[in-house]
């Protein structure tokens, strides 16, 4: 259970940090609501989704080798640790706009999920967290325990969606600039303490 809600904790931190996503679902909440703020962070999990399972079917068989152990661990390490990093240092550049019209919901789910898929960087982003995960888990549990830890990742990255949509479209006078920050500076520490978690165990692999 204790590993479940780790896996958990780790989507929490994958959604946190203030980035395209995030901002695209703070302006939405503001202008149009919980449902429009909701179905940006839906379209980009879905994205992620698409993702994730590209890196299972297509790295998966390699990850028993010590070589790609070590290369994802240490790609989720850097991958994790400068993300962190760069969120900590943006936090006080961060922008609210607030202009108001309507739109239909299914623009925003779309919004989202191609704001997320066309991002050059999210397969990398994915190949070297979600594969450090594939590596460890695929070494320690069988493939139903793997979905189901995959599942705890996808619960976290839903649980900040609903969050995040909450927060902007009913406690929009809670939604100052302080508090922004502080969740960046919390989101960046948190993923610098997993990419030193992954880097350890690329050190274990290596010298262990």
């Amino acid at each position: 259970m204790n590993v479940f809600l780790s896996y958990i904790l780790l989507g929490l931190s994958l959604a946190a940090p203030i980035g395209p996503i995030n901002a695209a679902q703070i302006d939405k909440g503001i202008r149009h609501g919980f449902m429009h703020s909701w179905l940006i962070g839906v379209g980009a999990v879905i994205a992620d989704g698409v993702y994730m399972i590209i890196v299972y079917f297509g790295v998966v068989h390699f990850l028993e080798t010590p070589f790609m152990k070590t290369f994802l661990w240490l790609f989720g390490c850097f991958v994790l640790i400068y993300t962190g990093i760069e969120t900590m240092l943006s936090a006080n550049k961060l922008e609210m706009v607030g202009k108001r019209m309507e739109e239909p919901l299914v623009k925003s789910f779309f919004s989202g999920f191609f704001m997320s898929i066309s991002n050059p960087l999210t397969i990398l982003f994915w190949l070297g967290i979600y594969g450090s995960v594939l590596a460890k888990t695929a070494a320690t549990y069988d493939t139903s325990q793997l979905i189901v830890y995959s599942s705890a990742i996808f619960i976290g990255l839903l649980i900040w969606d609903l969050t995040m949509a909450g927060i902007s479209s009913n406690f929009r006078k809670y939604l100052t600039p302080q508090l922004l920050i502080g969740i960046s500076l919390l989101s960046g520490i948190s993923l610098i303490g997993f990419g030193i978690y992954f880097g350890y165990q690329a050190f274990t692999v290596l010298f262990g």
